[in-house]
């Protein structure tokens, strides 16, 4: 097991964790026959609206992977050929003493993660105009702040058109065949994020009623996180609107008969996300109708939680969550025609427009910055189907993959107007009858998931309530 290390606010894997993923990161570069340096650009303080009000800073997740270190204001490289690592950053002055307090050193940081060298920010572009300069190549990964192409172009002299042409691939593919295999000590991280997540939603089941806001619940599930060290993986989901997929307005008011959805995950001190949903009624209960479409949207999540397993393709997985939906709604005259038929060809999709989950790890929709193409995909090309498109894994599942399972039932009053009028899937949906549940809104549950050699393991060791008696239960 390994041991961590805590300066200031910063909590890192031991140093060998490190040294041993830069290594393999070399070792997969070489085998594919590349050479040259790899690029890695961390991220900077970024002011909210002028130079000395800042947002709260997020280290680049790959730079904390192969580096661990959790400061604004560096980049890096690994030389494939020599196997030297490098980081290039300054050190504080006195007057960021001042105001932020002492500060390890940069050379201290370093060597925590076992780096063999340090120097001055100015030296990275000598660095990378030298390689460039011999023939090297530089590879770099998918910019995806505007400082990062910036800094890219001040680099290497690619204007910003050019650059997604000259993204090096190898790297890409490399970086995410190591991070989409989470280790032991990584499923340890998950687990605390998981668990605080667990207590934020515990909390909505118990504090949702008539007269309170929706900011009153953001509010309390933020307290949480922060009161555990943490702090969210992703802006909260608070809200009366659940067929708004991303709704992060929270100025309403809870009014008796309406259904709550919570979308809510904490990151915890080393990063690592946890990504959790739930549905609760404002009143006591749920009503029919809503226990009744609550209960075909569990059973389509067990469905698809029942279906993980190592080898078995995601997309086929989230078809039969969508058969299962198409069959639920089907008995109660929303659907007609073979479920089957219903999933495959998409018409499902005004039901359940989503994907059913995705690759979770130091980003709450882990690398997406990277392509999900290469994460969800392993290079496949996606659908561009509507409902298809918006599914970020589809590939075989294999141990070490942790992902969320979060299938929902919406109806959205926009997209069954549109959908009606164009005629669309006429022969599956029976419109008139979807018409009675436009005022309805939408729901799900959302649980994260280790796939094992043997199946899969739920993360977190606290319950999350699931079935609409638990809901029910929490708020009594």
């Amino acid at each position: 097991m390994e041991s961590h290390i805590t300066y200031k606010n910063t909590t890192m894997f031991s140093r060998e964790t490190y040294i041993q993923r830069r290594a393999r990161l070399v070792a997969d570069m070489k085998y594919h026959g590349e050479t040259g340096l790899l690029l890695f650009l961390g991220n900077d303080e970024a002011g909210m609206n002028y130079t000395d009000n800042t947002y709260p800073y997020r280290q680049d997740s790959t730079f904390l992977y192969f580096f661990g270190i959790d400061s604004a204001g560096l980049s890096a490289t690994v030389d494939i050929d020599e196997g030297i690592s490098t980081v290039f950053g300054d050190e504080l002055t006195i007057d960021d003493i001042v105001w932020m307090g002492s500060q390890p050193t940069i050379r201290e940081k370093c060597d925590k993660a076992g780096v063999d060298r340090t120097e001055p920010l100015s030296m990275l572009k000598d660095h990378v105009q030298r390689a460039l300069n011999k023939g090297r190549m530089v590879h770099f990964l998918p910019a995806y702040r505007p400082e990062h192409t910036l800094k890219i172009f001040d680099l290497t002299g690619l204007p910003e058109q050019a650059q997604s042409e000259n993204v090096s691939i190898p790297f890409v593919k490399s970086v995410v065949n190591m991070r989409n295999y989470k280790s032991p000590e990584e499923i340890d991280q998950i687990e605390e994020a998981v668990d605080i997540s667990v207590k934020m939603h515990q909390a909505m089941m118990r504090m949702v009623r008539p007269g309170i806001s929706e900011a009153e619940v953001a509010a309390a599930v933020t307290e949480i996180a922060l009161r555990e060290g943490s702090g969210l993986s992703f802006p909260v989901i608070a809200t009366v609107n659940g067929q708004t997929l991303h709704n992060h307005y929270h100025g309403n008011t809870l009014q008796e008969g309406d259904l709550f959805l919570l979308d809510a995950g904490a990151e915890n001190s080393m990063h690592y996300a946890g990504d959790l949903s739930s549905t609760a009624p404002v009143s006591k209960h749920f009503t029919q109708q809503q226990r009744m479409i609550y209960d075909m949207a569990l059973h389509a999540h067990m469905t698809g939680v029942d279906a993980l397993r190592p080898g078995v393709a995601f997309r086929e997985i989230h078809l039969k969550v969508a058969e299962t939906i198409a069959a639920d709604l089907k008995s109660i005259g929303l659907v007609t025609g073979d479920p089957a038929e219903v999933a495959h060809e998409g018409a499902y999709a005004i039901f359940f427009p989503c994907g059913l989950g995705h690759m979770m790890g130091l980003d709450v929709h882990d690398m997406e910055n990277l392509g999900e193409v290469w994460v969800g995909y392993d290079g496949h090309p996606k659908s561009a189907t509507f409902g298809f498109k918006s599914l970020r894994l589809a590939r075989p599942l294999e141990p070490g993959f942790v992902l969320t399972i979060e299938p929902g039932i919406y109806f959205i009053p926009e997209l069954i107007d549109l959908w009606r009028n164009q005629g669309k899937f006429k022969n599956f949906l029976n419109y008139d009858e979807i018409e009675k549940f436009k005022g309805f809104g939408g729901l799900r549950n959302e649980e994260d998931y280790l796939i094992t050699p043997d199946g899969k393991r739920r993360l977190g060791h606290l319950y999350k309530p699931m079935t609409a008696d638990e809901v029910e239960a929490m708020k009594q």
